[in-house]
């Protein structure tokens, strides 16, 4: 358990940028196949939710770890952020398709990460999650692989919810 709590938080610290002197985030609470953790971040509180896929894509390559994360970090004026870190480099100028349930959304990708194209549509992204039973992310490594990520959704209401809480 104290595995699958350190590698998140020290991901999340990396993610946000925040400064050495940050808490170590902290499991808020389990739901099903999601989390919420919060910590003490340098513009103060961040919470977030997490899940990781529950299939990857080609299944014959090493995608090291993937993880998906709807944040908050109020101190920044940053409320439900989807995004998702990658365990290696996304093709340069490429984007990201997040399909839920058909609903189909568009992030750009930097390095290992991808976030929401267009900003306004974060909440309809975020609704459909919770709306919904499955999230298809697929996108191109900087090697030139398609790479398919299938997440569940069961539990993803109730962990940002948890995080939305833990955050105010």
């Amino acid at each position: 358990m104290q595995a699958r709590t350190l590698f998140p938080a020290l991901l999340a610290l990396v993610l946000t940028g925040v400064s050495a002197h940050a808490q170590t985030p902290t499991l808020v609470s389990q739901h099903n196949n999601w989390d919420a953790y919060s910590y003490g971040g340098s513009k103060g509180k961040v919470c977030y939710a997490l899940s990781k896929p529950t299939k990857l894509s080609p299944s014959d390559r090493n995608h090291g770890d993937v993880f998906f994360f709807v944040s908050n970090r109020p101190g920044e004026n940053v409320n439900n952020e989807p995004s998702v870190i990658v365990g290696y480099a996304f093709k340069e100028q490429s984007s990201v398709s997040v399909d839920v349930d058909g609903q189909k959304f568009t992030m750009f990708t930097k390095n290992d990460g991808a976030w929401m194209a267009n900003a306004t549509e974060e909440r309809q992204l975020v609704a459909a999650m919770k709306a919904g039973r499955g999230m298809v992310v697929t996108g191109v490594s900087a090697r030139g692989t398609q790479t398919t990520y299938d997440f569940s959704l069961s539990g993803v209401t109730a962990a940002i919810t948890a995080a939305d809480r833990a955050c105010q």
